[in-house]
């Protein structure tokens, strides 16, 4: 039998079905958490804004109607969060950009064990840390919907609130700064993306 929607799954739990709203968030939870930790860089900030997502899900059950994918709901609730947090702490990148955890592993597949595997993985993390860090907040915020949420680029255009071509070259800009800082083969990233030449300011 095939799992069932997200959709009907919010509409079971707006009628108080309380495993609906568990497999909602079993199947959220690490790409939703990955977006707000990468975003932050700092692991209670994520935890926060993870929390404040669920909660405004949980408070507008009873408003949802499944006329767009439950996830474009959660994602564009989790921008806004994010969104929010950042005008109220006055900065528009993370609060700290030095933190200790590896939040781009939680969650995340275990590595080769080899110790040459590790320190090669460690290496290329720190990288693409700062990699992101250094992006654009538009660029990186459309980076991480895309990498994180799976949802079309129409769909991360209407959560970011821009045009579908907007959210497509800030696409391809994150893209092309991400490879030239890690001097890795493009099958890493999104084969459809086509990098195109820099341009002055960008």
């Amino acid at each position: 039998m095939a799992p069932e929607d997200d959709g009907r799954l919010m509409l079971r739990y707006a009628r108080g079905d309380m495993r609906a709203f568990e497999l909602l968030y079993a199947r959220h939870r690490a790409p939703l958490y990955r977006y707000l930790a990468r975003h932050t860089r700092h692991a209670d900030t994520a935890n926060d804004l993870f929390q404040e997502v669920w909660s405004k899900v949980i408070a507008s059950r009873e408003r949802y109607a499944p006329s767009a994918q439950f996830r474009t709901f959660l994602f564009r609730i989790a921008h806004n969060c994010f969104i929010d947090h950042c005008r109220r702490a006055a900065v528009r990148t993370a609060e700290s950009a030095g933190a200790a955890a590896d939040l781009e592993l939680v969650l995340a597949a275990p590595a080769a064990d080899g110790p040459e595997a590790h320190a090669e993985a460690a290496q290329t993390m720190v990288r693409y840390r700062q990699a992101l860090a250094a992006l654009p907040a538009e660029q990186r915020d459309v980076f991480l919907l895309y990498e994180e949420s799976g949802l079309s680029l129409e769909d991360i255009a209407n959560i970011s609130g821009v045009g579908v071509e907007t959210a497509k070259s800030r696409l391809r800009y994150a893209v092309a700064k991400l490879r030239n800082a890690l001097a890795i083969s493009a099958e890493r990233f999104p084969a459809n993306v086509v990098t195109p030449a820099e341009e002055p300011g960008t």
